[in-house]
């Protein structure tokens, strides 16, 4: 099979571009309504990247972040993250939510909750587009939050899901409320046989 990555033409990139743009709408409106404030969403970035590359792009795998992260169950399953950095969660935390973190690296329950309930929204935005765009069916499992190293997190998600694919997806997300900006990081992980699927479903040709 050649690799789709070296047929991914403009065209699906463009495609996969829009998908980051509709989510990040979306999520905008959702965070929105969530935090009783306007929201804005700037234009993602979107690429394709190697698995390795992940935690690179995240700062090293000994960085410590804030992850969100769930199962894709359905047609092409897969797992996904939604990571922050801790100067974003904090910065998530007080200027949009309004919670103040007292103290480095602790986190209370409602901080837990509130960041929780955010990255929920952000991952359910994000997967509906993916799932509209490609017309698979695409459901999340219930999500979890750990605050670890990024390379702990990736190894943990390879335990509780199996194999991992050998790309991901990632979309880096930037919002803002007034002049507050935080950014985000989503990567979905689509398992082996699902990443044939999807650009299928895009018009990528396989052989």
């Amino acid at each position: 099979m050649v690799d789709p990555l070296k047929q991914l033409a403009e065209f699906q990139l463009d495609v996969l571009k829009e998908v980051g743009n509709i989510g990040a709408g979306h999520a905008a409106t959702a965070l929105s309504k969530m935090l009783d404030k306007p929201v804005d969403m700037k234009i993602p970035l979107v690429n394709i990247l190697a698995f390795e590359e992940i935690t690179s792009s995240l700062g090293g795998s000994e960085e410590v972040v804030i992850a969100i992260f769930l199962r894709v169950v359905g047609e092409a399953p897969g797992n996904m993250f939604f990571i922050l950095s801790q100067d974003s969660a904090k910065k998530l935390l007080a200027n949009m939510a309004g919670i103040e973190i007292e103290q480095d690296g602790a986190y209370s329950e409602m901080e837990i909750s509130a960041l929780q309930e955010i990255g929920n929204i952000l991952v359910g935005s994000y997967l509906s587009s993916l799932a509209d765009f490609t017309r698979l069916s695409m459901s999340p499992t219930v999500p979890s939050l750990a605050i670890d190293m990024a390379g702990a997190i990736l190894s943990y998600g390879l335990i509780q899901f199996g194999e991992m694919g050998d790309h991901a997806l990632l979309i880096d997300t930037k919002f803002l409320e007034g002049d507050n900006e935080v950014e985000g990081h989503f990567f979905f992980i689509p398992d082996p046989e699902s990443f044939e699927k999807i650009f299928r479903s895009l018009g990528v040709p396989f052989e």
